[in-house]
């Protein structure tokens, strides 16, 4: 019986697959290869300053401050610290096997954290060869999979289950194509309804509005702020900066219940603009949670301990208060269910 040929539909869908593949590929390791010829260039003129107390810091910052902008958000002084560990992590030369085409920079981001240099070639060859996305090669760092395979005494069991949880997890086009590593390296702005509901988008753009025209000095700055922390990324949905009072005020809105984690977060996004975003001359970082439960709004005020009392004397004299906060909120919410219902 003679094979069945195949279909021009099966024929054009496997071009534009490997099309798609190879897109990915050539950008991802573009990027890679980037970064290391930058962390590589910073260690090379740190070396030449040695003799300098914080000659390495200053040039970190002077960069810092030139290619963002220039070239935007993705080169940060944490970033630019990173690409200098990178070249660290990988210091042979780039025409070496060192730097694999088959990994993103998020899985190099991921390996250059693993301090054992065994660990690390083991991590590297597994992600290759087994197609890890960078989502199972971090949960595998974590769990100390490594390790474990090295004291188990059935290694058998262990890597089955170990390929069964990855097999679940494959890398996808989209995971591509919503990477914020990506997008920034590519100059493009991320799409917001990637990242945001629809019920959380309308009343996200209803509080933006609200803000502005306050008229208590509120100026826009950004929506849906990413920012990264020991590889996971979060966006902040409205950041404004107060020209009265002199800081920037951060607002995320939570569709259900209020949890401790959303407090956290919220404490975690204070405190990355007060070491990375805020100048010296700026007032503490204030953080606003709206969080619309079941049967009624609670909003909450996140400020660092040591700028609580400035907030209770001056930040409350031009803020929004609660009751305003929560009024604004469930009428928007109202309307916007009105309309769903007509």
């Amino acid at each position: 019986m003679k094979p069945r040929k195949k279909t021009l539909y099966s024929e054009i869908k496997g071009i534009l697959e490997e099309a798609r593949n190879s897109a990915v590929r050539a950008v991802n390791f573009s990027m890679v290869l980037t970064y290391w010829e930058i962390g590589r260039l910073i260690v090379e003129e740190e070396q030449k300053g040695k003799s300098r107390a914080g000659y390495g810091d200053m040039i970190i910052e002077e960069l810092s401050d030139k290619l963002s902008a220039e070239f935007g958000s993705g080169y940060s002084i944490t970033s630019l610290k990173n690409f200098r560990q990178f070249f660290k992590a990988f210091p042979q030369d780039r025409k070496s096997s060192a730097l694999r085409s088959q990994l993103s920079w998020t899985h190099y981001r991921l390996l250059m954290r693993v301090v054992s240099k065994e660990a690390r070639h083991y991590y590297l060859e597994e992600s290759i060869s087994q197609n890890w996305s960078s989502r199972v090669l971090e949960r595998q760092i974590n769990s100390l999979y490594y390790e474990r395979l090295l004291s188990s005494k059935n290694r058998k069991a262990l890597v089955k289950k170990s390929s069964l949880e990855a097999s679940k997890d494959k890398p996808t086009i989209l995971d591509f194509v919503k990477d914020p590593y990506v997008l920034e390296f590519l100059s493009l702005k991320p799409n917001s309804t990637l990242y945001e509901k629809e019920l959380e988008t309308e009343l996200i753009n209803k509080l933006q509005l609200f803000m502005l025209e306050l008229g208590k000095g509120f100026s826009f700055v950004e929506r849906q702020k990413r920012i990264s922390a020991d590889g996971e990324h979060f966006y902040v949905d409205l950041v404004f900066y107060n020209y009265i009072l002199k800081c920037f005020v951060l607002i995320d809105l939570k569709v259900g219940k209020l949890t401790h984690q959303d407090i956290g977060q919220m404490d975690l996004y204070v405190r990355y603009f007060e070491e990375e975003i805020k100048q010296s001359s700026d007032n503490p970082t204030i953080g606003i949670i709206l969080c619309t439960e079941k049967n009624e709004t609670v909003v909450k005020y996140s400020v660092l301990k040591e700028s609580k009392q400035l907030f209770a004397t001056k930040y409350k004299l031009h803020l929004p208060s609660e009751k305003e906060l929560i009024a604004e909120v469930n009428f928007e919410l109202s309307q916007l269910k009105k309309r769903k219902l007509k």
